[in-house]
């Protein structure tokens, strides 16, 4: 059974900063400004051999809430991560006091009718006899209360040490789940801001999982969730929106976009979503290079396709569409391509069964005979060219990978085989054998 612990409070009071703590990773961006993190973000922590998930938060704030959207949505999904907890570390800032938005925290808390657990952060830079002297923060009505400092981490190890003893209490049974899903196929939804990231993500599960707003860069954070339905078990990952370096204008933003990158490289297949509104464009093809530099499992989705439905050449339209995309990644062109609607779950279906297949085909090993028999005549028939040379390939083979399919090729002169030939024989493997959607690796070698 997976024991999951959530972190709330107001903005800015250091909520990420414990997060990161007790996952032990930088995984929530921590910033001056405030509202940083908005959706919720999941890690796992491990504490004397106990296992758990940690819930990162947005701030609440009670303030902008009747004209705000997005704050409506961040106290929304902060109102979901309390319910489906088993404890909630409900932080304060010490350094500001007991303020009249914490009392209205406090009261939506004891509703949920969880295990609370006061932490009293930034204690770091006040005396012992100050803090412990202060009981504004006892008004509030919880039993179980700890000061920590979560940026050099003073009290975090009691606090642990209690809350451990709490989950033990609630859990006979160790959380197997977490251990379970380390071992999972992570599916990352990428691409350029707004485009349907969270919409798809928020389909899959069915819930409104994420929060989706018609503001560009609303996810800041990678998000992990767990999905189990028709026989598939993955982690998808929903990420910020990457744009061009010349168009990102806040830190914050710039973070974002890094953590997308690490997300890719930390990833099993990326599911690239392009707006079909504005069609294939350069960053599209930034993000797919990406992807392919990192030798990730790629599908391409054409999001917001409902617009073309009304269309009589809607046919023709989405014929053009993808000869256009395949023509611009080549030679790495047989991607499947899926134009879907994530709002109305058109065309949907079949992503996971599809990401779940290359997942297993990218560890898929074609025996050397086999290859051989298909590409000597090959060869034979079309040579590499060289004005200097009569270059000849004698031998294949592929190479064991756990990640992606790398091929050697044994010639008499690798040096003077030009990249183009490289192409075609790219081309080639695709051709004959089952790659689709994976970046596959060819080196030539001296024989």
């Amino acid at each position: 059974m997976n024991c999951t612990v959530s972190i709330v409070g107001r903005p800015n009071v250091g909520k990420s900063t414990l997060f990161n703590r007790l996952v032990g990773k930088r995984k929530a961006i921590v910033h001056t400004t405030s509202g940083v993190t908005r959706d919720r973000i999941i890690g796992n922590s491990e504490w004397n051999g106990f296992k758990f998930s940690v819930v990162d938060t947005g701030g609440f704030n009670f303030s902008k809430l009747k004209n705000d959207i997005l704050e409506r949505e961040i106290n929304n999904q902060i109102l979901i991560a309390i319910k489906e907890s088993d404890v909630v570390l409900f932080l304060v800032d010490i350094t500001i006091g007991l303020l009249e938005e914490e009392r209205e925290i406090a009261k939506i808390l004891k509703k949920f009718h969880k295990t609370i657990l006061l932490v009293v952060n930034k204690v770091d830079n006040l005396k012992k006899s100050i803090y412990y002297n202060n009981i504004d923060f006892f008004h509030l009505g919880f039993g179980y209360y700890h000061y920590i400092s979560a940026i050099n981490g003073s009290g975090t190890g009691e606090l642990l040490d209690k809350l451990i003893e709490i989950l033990k209490n609630k859990f006979s049974i160790k959380n197997e789940n977490t251990k379970k899903k380390e071992f999972l196929p992570r599916f990352s939804v990428i691409g350029r801001p707004n485009v349907g990231k969270s919409t798809l993500i928020n389909s899959f599960l069915e819930k409104n999982h994420h929060i989706v707003t018609t503001i560009s860069g609303t996810t800041r954070d990678s998000l992990d969730v767990f999905y189990k339905k028709l026989g598939y078990e993955c982690i998808l990952v929903d990420t910020p929106g990457v744009r061009k370096k010349s168009k990102i204008k806040e830190n914050v933003e710039f973070y974002s976009s890094m953590r997308t990158m690490k997300t890719i490289r930390n990833t099993d297949i990326c599911l690239l979503m392009v707006d079909a509104s504005r069609g294939w464009e350069k960053q599209d093809m930034n993000i797919f290079r990406l992807v392919k530099k990192n030798n990730k499992g790629i599908i391409i989705l054409i999001n917001k396709w409902d617009l073309f439905y009304d269309n009589n050449s809607c046919a023709h339209i989405q014929k053009n569409y993808e000869l256009l995309i395949r023509k611009k990644i080549s030679p790495f062109n047989n991607v499947p391509i899926l134009f879907i609607s994530a709002k109305n779950k058109y065309g949907i279906h079949h992503i996971i069964s599809m990401a779940d297949h290359i997942f297993k085909s990218r560890k898929n090993r074609l025996k050397t005979n086999v290859l051989n028999k298909i590409m000597l005549p090959i060869f034979k028939k079309n040579p590499p060219h060289s004005k200097k040379k009569l270059i000849t390939i004698k031998y294949c083979t592929q190479l064991p990978s756990s990640y992606t399919p790398i091929f050697i090729f044994f010639s008499n002169f690798p040096q003077y085989i030009k990249e183009s030939y490289k192409r075609f024989v790219e081309n080639k493997i695709r051709y004959h054998f089952d790659f689709k959607g994976i970046p596959i690796q060819i080196f030539f070698r001296k024989k």
